[in-house]
């Protein structure tokens, strides 16, 4: 190829045609970010380093094994999107030239959620004996209609990553900020309630590390909204209004139960999952009841909503948890930003 030479022809160069990551520049403006960068540096766990010689795989049936499998196949839906989710972001503040902080707080997250992935993949392995649920060949009943939720779990993240991929360029980054406070504050109330509820001293150390991490990943889109916020255009407020319902939509399959009109699901997927939280109950590993999800769900989003109303910003109506809003009807799998 032919390319002209521009520096026998100027003395400057032109300027780079953006969105670009140069020029760059280490300017810090936001100090609360540099806070919680540091934070992040002081509070670095490792996975593999919690105590799993206290799992003893043995004392546990085999349809327990598989239902608390089960459950953490359900989060790695959500936690291993989680990684690349937040790599797309991170490139992103560099496209957009934000603050030298701001780029490594979300470095940092992605560092932290990889480490939530390999977590689920590290109790999956130990308690299944396998690398993924669906290549385990069930032991149980139970356990051949939990591979089968698991596929049909995966297919959904699949068409969730496809929407991501096409939605993070041309959403401001103030608009991803609200969809991922959206996932911070709910899987703050998950892990929290997690770490009290379980038995197990390897799984209530992991919940205890990824609640602290998830309250981090929290104050960082906090504070950008702090700064982003009073600034918001009339345009992207009814756009932050739906990526608030598309993420309850999303992560209720988590944190809820998935709602069957926007999940691609079976008939017998929910009766399928409730006998396994169930029976991890029953284990001593601390799923939340129904109605105990329901509640945390709920307190989650009203603290969102708290945050929205004070830079007038509508929030969607949420029915199924009792909260009244704007009503939002056509939400798409390939409209949904949020991560976890």
């Amino acid at each position: 190829m032919n390319k002209e030479k521009l520096a026998k022809t100027m003395e400057w160069p032109p300027e780079t045609p953006q969105p670009n990551v140069y020029p760059l520049s280490w300017e810090t403006v936001t100090e609360k970010a540099e806070e919680v960068w540091q934070a992040s540096r002081r509070e670095v766990w490792d996975p593999a380093a919690l105590p799993w010689d206290t799992l003893d795989v043995e004392s546990y049936t085999w349809e327990q094994r598989e239902a608390i499998a089960y459950w953490w196949s359900l989060l790695s839906v959500f936690d291993a999107s989680a990684p690349p989710v937040f790599a797309e972001a991170f490139i992103k503040t560099y496209e957009m030239h934000e603050e030298d902080a701001i780029r490594r707080c979300f470095f940092s997250v992605t560092q932290d959620e990889q480490n939530h992935e390999q977590m689920c993949g590290l109790a999956i392995t130990k308690l299944l004996g396998a690398s993924s649920y669906l290549n385990y060949e069930p032991k149980t009943e139970l356990g051949q209609c939990l591979k089968k939720n698991v596929a049909w779990l995966y297919h959904n993240g699949g068409r969730y990553w496809t929407g991501y991929k096409q939605a993070v360029p041309k959403y401001s980054l103030a608009v991803l900020f609200s969809s991922f406070l959206m996932g911070e504050i709910a899987a703050a109330t998950i892990f929290h309630q997690m770490a009290a509820g379980c038995k197990e001293p390897v799984f209530q150390e992991a919940f205890k590390n990824i609640g602290r991490d998830e309250g981090r990943h929290m104050a960082i889109c906090l504070t950008l909204m702090e700064r982003d916020y009073p600034n918001l255009s009339e345009e992207e407020k009814p756009i932050i209004t739906k990526q608030i319902r598309a993420g309850y939509l999303f992560l209720s399959a988590v944190l809820f139960e998935p709602p069957e009109d926007f999940w691609d699901l079976p008939d017998d997927f929910i009766p399928t999952q409730r006998q396994a939280e169930e029976i991890c109950r029953e284990a001593g590993f601390g799923v939340p009841t129904y109605e105990g999800k329901k509640e945390n769900w709920k307190n989650a989003m009203l603290n969102l909503k708290g945050v929205l109303d004070k830079y007038d910003t509508e929030f969607p109506a949420i029915p199924e948890v009792g909260i009244t809003g704007k009503e939002i009807n056509d939400i798409d799998m390939e409209d949904i930003i949020p991560v976890f």
